[in-house]
């Protein structure tokens, strides 16, 4: 589990980062950033939707904690004043730990470059 502070919580933030952030997607995920306005240093929260589309619970479930696991790498060393949303496509179950990674790691590093983030440390 992320601590609090790096969880949006509200679906008035999830709202706002859909729709007013960057988009990029990949192959199994669809990544969205927005830069807050109101204080650079805050922490990066992250949010994730994982549909019915992806498959059952099983499914669903190991993909929200395979992309909490990612979001925590990202917090420990990544950028910061950021909303993140990842959205997971029906074959993100399918993706082994690694190319699951690997995509999600280049559309965060695309998209903060596009949101505005100056943060070397994202893979990208």
């Amino acid at each position: 589990m992320l601590p609090k502070d790096h969880r949006l919580r509200f679906s008035q933030d999830f709202a706002a980062t859909v729709r007013s952030g960057t988009r990029t997607g990949r192959r199994n995920v669809v990544l969205y950033a927005r830069l807050r306005t109101f204080g650079a240093d805050e922490p990066t929260r992250f949010g994730f939707i994982v549909s019915k589309a992806v498959g059952n619970a099983v499914h669903r479930n190991l993909v929200k904690r395979r992309f909490r696991a990612l979001a925590a790498e990202v917090i420990a060393t990544g950028p910061v004043g950021l909303d993140i949303v990842i959205r997971a496509l029906p074959g993100a179950a399918e993706q082994d730990w690694s190319e699951l990674g690997k995509q999600v790691n280049s559309a965060l590093g695309s998209a903060v470059r596009k949101a505005g983030g100056t943060d070397d440390s994202v893979n990208g």
